[in-house]
């Protein structure tokens, strides 16, 4: 079977709203992709901070944004099949959406972005929701992209994804183990706005910064990270927890900088480490953001070098993409009715088939 779906993701970085239109072929349950097309709709300012700031909106003007997100979000990707001659190719759309609540102690996770709005704005199939299942039997609902590394990234026996939150997923046999390692881009990006930097290109002021060993420890001793896996991350404690954390010391953004990358390297190296498999040969791949933040790379490189792990960057649509490719193949498996969320990574009592489907016919 071949499916032809839009993917979108909108991460925790808040950089803007990920596009890929991508053919994903199924035969006798082998999976293989090609993205036809892809780009990244920047938020305006107006809406970014709508988006960050939604966890602390009253219910009337939380759910206006909801609505406001699936219609933004739907006229999005009514432009991009014109821009890309896409007219009557598309199969359905498959849409992470904007994470805000994410409690699945309490069974609770919550994404921008109304499926409804979505459906009747573009008139295509529309499936969003995609871990309220999962999260509904007591899973973390997160990573959810493992799914994808499993039937489109078989070959790598690691894979790393530095987006807004930095997780990993490790293959163990025939099973995948992952969890949200750290926020990554998220507070890189808000410490690089400090000296007016949308981002830090190629890590080349953390570069030119000293870490600070007093910071490093404080960030290291963080509760989160001796908790065992399956565990998962909201988006609120890079701004609530790290980025206050990181403002009590008292040093230049370039030395918080460097130090946040080592920060990052440390908890990679722990990770992998604390899976317990085996790492000498493997491979694992890198993709999100922070795959082109050359520092930071580096700095990963030299923590995992020696235990024998080599860093594999992909194509850049690739790298740049794979989380809205990998939520087109959840919308395809969601389409299919198969288990689209892996319980081995999250903890539910069993894999869920995930996924609202809207449909508004013209």
């Amino acid at each position: 079977m071949v499916y032809h779906v839009i993917g979108l993701m909108s991460g925790s970085s808040l950089d803007g709203l990920d596009i890929v239109y991508a053919e994903l072929t199924e035969v006798r349950g082998q999976w293989s992709y090609q993205i036809h097309a892809a780009e990244c709709i920047p938020y305006a300012d107006e809406l970014r901070n709508s988006l960050r700031d939604a966890i602390h909106m009253n219910a009337r003007d939380y759910q206006l944004l909801h609505t406001a997100y699936g219609r933004f979000t739907g006229e999005q990707v009514n432009a991009f099949i014109e821009r890309n001659g896409l007219n009557h190719k598309v199969h359905f759309v498959a849409s992470h959406g904007h994470t805000t609540f994410h409690i699945p102690e309490q069974r609770t996770t919550a994404q921008l972005g109304d499926g409804a709005s979505i459906a009747a704005v573009t008139g295509l199939p529309a499936i969003t929701d995609l871990r309220a299942i999962d999260v509904a039997l007591g899973g973390q609902g997160a990573p959810i992209v493992p799914i994808g590394e499993k039937y489109l990234f078989p070959d790598f026996a690691y894979l790393l994804n530095l987006g807004g939150i930095a997780n990993i997923s490790a293959k163990n046999g025939e099973s995948y183990q992952a969890f949200d390692i750290c926020p990554a881009n998220r507070v890189l990006d808000t410490l690089a706005q400090g000296l007016g930097k949308a981002y830090d290109e190629n890590g080349s002021l953390a570069a030119g910064g000293v870490t600070d060993e007093a910071l490093l420890s404080a960030l290291n001793a963080l509760p989160y990270y001796a908790l065992p896996s399956p565990k998962s991350l909201a988006n609120d404690f890079g701004t609530d927890t790290v980025l206050p954390l990181i403002a009590g010391h008292t040093l230049s953004v370039q030395g918080k900088l460097r130090t946040y990358v080592e920060h990052i390297a440390t908890q990679i190296e722990a990770s992998v480490k604390g899976l317990g498999l085996p790492t000498q040969g493997a491979q694992m791949l890198v993709t999100g953001g922070g795959a082109f933040n050359r520092f930071l790379i580096e700095t990963i490189d030299a923590r995992l070098d020696p235990l024998g792990i080599t860093l594999v960057v992909p194509d850049e649509q690739t790298a740049a993409y794979k989380e809205a490719l990998v939520m087109a193949l959840i919308g395809a498996l969601r389409w299919r009715q198969q288990p689209n969320i892996l319980s081995s990574v999250t903890g539910a009592p069993r894999d869920s088939v995930n996924g609202a489907l809207w449909v508004s016919e013209d």
